[in-house]
């Protein structure tokens, strides 16, 4: 990610800050040119497709020039940033990248350059960003036979990370020699570069318990997706990986800020430049509406005793501290719907034909942010309890208010949970995030006189929306559903007799 120069300055290059991404918009500079910057300080806040994301700077100095204004995208390995280093050394991850890639021996006096003030203890801010601090002691391999002109086992590490991420090729370091895969010793930390350390987190799987194919026994993201199809349930193909998917209807949360606008010389019209996740929502939009076939069906219900409930709930000992809602109750009515119709939660594979039937709820929330419209999603929210649904809807909104929240969270979703009503609305006829099968839009809950025991009296009603993909949910699969939410909220106690 930096590059040295002869005149002591050091080059910080726009990285790959949701894997895959290929470019990103300069936000935000926190510092000025003649400023002193210090190993691991945030110089600047940049935004993609994906979301926002604040980036340290891996070295100490003085900054020179900054290459781009705020407002300019730039493309992934650009130098956005310039610092003069002449005053202190570079940190050791950079320079280990900057090594030739060729398998020759590392000179005498390597061991002792790792030990310099570079690794004392800089942490990482970035996920798959930073130095690797005392790698070279932590990552000497008992287990593989020394072999001549091989590199430290930390050196590829290091080196392959760094390249990866200033988008340079790392074919030199694979092609040097490497033992045969081995597995890590009892008790000592398994190798994994960061972004599949967090890849293995998101899919609870233990890194000990991955054998690794990389160099030097480093797990790569291929170990960790055989080591979930090892256990998986059933064997079942893949749904290629989409990109984050905003939703067309929101919770609102705060109001997004407009792009930079050029308006015309008559102020006639105005010109908004379309970029960050508005873009990204747009192509997303334009691919589900224009792919899956979509069906919605309506339905308007008495929910006066959810209502209650709710206020009921918010008074029990179990909810202190957590947010406790509408959404709630009805989130919890949805989970249980696709509980008794496990076949609506499922996803189309294009490429191989075949319809992927998902054992797990990953419940989208979508929401209006200030970075604009996303939808983060509950991981496993089909095994939580209603406290913990309600803890983690709480974490969900709170995350995505402060524009934090992470492209991780976005990703895996399978139904969705749009809530139009805080708007005022009635309801919609919602678009479904690019892979997902089904998305429940809720309108504005309101008194409204309802036949109640034969008489006309004020209730609380509300009209659901449920679309989905005619691919995989045929009418009558997705009117139970809808029915199922239905008769939950009118009658709350089958989230009972139903569980």
């Amino acid at each position: 990610m930096t590059t040295m120069t002869d005149t002591a300055l050091a080059e910080f290059k726009m990285p790959d800050v949701g894997e895959g991404l290929t470019e990103a918009e300069i936000l935000k500079w926190y510092v000025a040119p003649g400023d002193t910057v210090t190993d691991g300080q945030v110089v600047c806040e940049v935004e993609t497709a994906k979301a926002a994301v604040e980036l340290p700077i891996p070295f100490n100095g003085v900054v020179g020039e900054l290459r781009f204004p705020e407002g300019t995208t730039v493309d992934v390995g650009q130098v956005i940033i310039t610092v003069d280093v002449s005053g202190g050394a570079a940190p050791a991850a950079p320079a280990a990248a900057a090594a030739p890639a060729e398998p020759v021996a590392a000179p005498a006096e390597a061991p002792a350059a790792a030990d310099e003030p570079a690794s004392e203890g800089r942490q990482p801010v970035l996920v798959g960003y930073g130095v690797a601090a005392s790698s070279t002691k932590r990552r000497a391999r008992k287990a593989v036979p020394e072999q001549a002109e091989q590199p430290p086992a930390g050196t590829y590490y290091a080196a392959s990370v760094q390249a990866e991420l200033n988008g340079t090729s790392t074919s030199a370091l694979a092609s040097a020699p490497s033992p045969a895969p081995v597995a890590s010793p009892a008790g000592e930390r398994p190798l994994a570069k960061p972004p599949v350390r967090k890849l293995a987190k998101d899919l609870g799987v233990d890194l000990a318990a991955v054998t690794p194919s990389g160099p030097d026994g480093i797990i790569t993201r291929e170990d960790v997706h055989a080591a979930v199809a090892a256990v998986a349930p059933a064997p079942a193909a893949p749904v290629p990986a989409a990109a984050p998917r905003p939703a067309v209807t929101t919770e609102a949360l705060a109001p997004a800020p407009a792009p930079a606008a050029a308006v015309s010389p008559d102020a006639r019209e105005t010109r908004i430049p379309v970029k960050g996740v508005r873009k990204a929502t747009a192509q997303a939009m334009v691919g589900s509406a224009f792919t899956a076939p979509h069906v919605t069906e309506f339905v308007t219900v008495d929910v006066t005793r959810t209502m209650k409930l709710v206020e009921e709930l918010k008074q029990d000992k179990a909810f202190v501290g957590l947010r406790v809602n509408p959404l709630l109750l009805i989130s919890k009515a949805l989970l249980v719907a696709i509980r008794r119709n496990p076949d609506v939660n499922a996803a189309w594979d294009e490429a191989n034909q075949e319809i992927v039937q998902k054992h797990y709820v990953n419940l989208g929330i979508a929401a209006a942010t200030p970075r604009g419209l996303l939808v983060p999603n509950i991981k496993d929210a089909h095994a939580k309890t209603l406290p913990e649904l309600a803890e983690s809807l709480g974490e969900l909104v709170a995350t995505a208010r402060d524009g934090k929240t992470s492209p991780a969270a976005m990703q895996g979703g399978t139904v969705t949970i749009t809530n139009v009503g805080v708007f005022g609305v009635d309801t919609g006829t919602p678009i479904l995030n690019p892979g997902e099968s089904a998305i429940l839009a809720v309108g504005t809950i309101k008194l409204q006189p309802w036949v109640h025991k034969g008489k006309v009296k004020p209730r609380q009603v509300t009209t659901l929306a449920l679309s989905f993909d005619h691919r995989l949910v045929d009418g009558e699969l997705g009117s139970k559903v809808l029915a199922d939410v239905a008769a939950i909220l009118e009658q709350p106690k089958r989230l009972i007799t139903w569980a």
